[in-house]
């Protein structure tokens, strides 16, 4: 069957952010944070959010793929039904100034979401994150109720967990938004690890020394 596409033509930032995205996509697949057609990714231009579509393996995804939706989640671009997640992405770029969201379902960060209800201070890189990372209570996947619950625990933050569910990140690009992603995950995997060890416990560090290193951090890095 042939899909008819909806909406207007693609334009040239549109496609450009397209093949960025499907690229970002295909990276959390080669780098294990989601398995399968699992986890989604978006990236706004302008009023578009364009979004990974539902159940296609982003290895499928071609250029003639784009799929994009209005603020409102009015399809505006393609053929394909935009992921099922929808929900999250646009609460994100309502309520932030995120650029790009990548939700995912990696395995440590998964597993911590269904031990603690935020993820102990373990390693200050928590604080390039904005602070402790929360777990929101757990929701079915797609609905408004799981996008109310992410955007309480993101409340001051650039990530959080889902319980029994995965990761959620945005940021100004969609390298800063992937590497939150990947950030949140090793970290959860280092708490994990270190707390597997018999007979001991791993020590924390206090929320005034994540403060401390959220100061520096806004220095870190080369200046233009």
């Amino acid at each position: 069957m042939v899909r008819e596409p909806r909406g207007r033509c693609v334009r040239p930032e549109e496609a450009r952010a397209w093949e960025a995205l499907v690229a970002a996509a295909r990276r959390t697949v080669a780098d294990g944070l989601v398995v399968g057609t699992s986890g989604n990714v978006s990236v706004r231009v302008g009023d578009t959010v364009l979004v990974t579509p539902s159940g296609v393996p982003y290895d499928r995804l071609t250029p003639d793929d784009v799929t994009g939706v209005d603020p409102d989640g009015r399809q505006v671009l393609g053929a394909l039904v935009p992921t099922s997640e929808l929900p999250m992405h646009l609460a994100v770029y309502r309520h932030t100034d995120a650029r790009a969201v990548v939700h995912t379902h990696a395995v440590h960060a998964t597993a911590v979401s269904t031990l603690v209800p935020e993820l102990p201070l373990v390693h200050y890189m928590a604080a390039a994150l904005g602070g402790p990372v929360r777990v929101a209570p757990y929701a079915t996947y797609g609905t408004d109720e799981l996008a109310e619950n992410m955007l309480r625990a993101l409340d001051g933050r650039t990530g959080c967990l889902l319980r029994n569910h995965g990761t959620i990140t945005y940021g100004s690009s969609l390298d800063q938004a992937y590497d939150r992603t990947a950030q949140l995950d090793w970290m959860c995997r280092l708490w994990l690890t270190a707390a597997s060890v018999p007979g001991l416990t791993p020590s924390l560090l206090t929320e005034g020394q994540v403060a401390e290193v959220a100061e520096r951090l806004r220095g870190y890095g080369q200046r233009s």
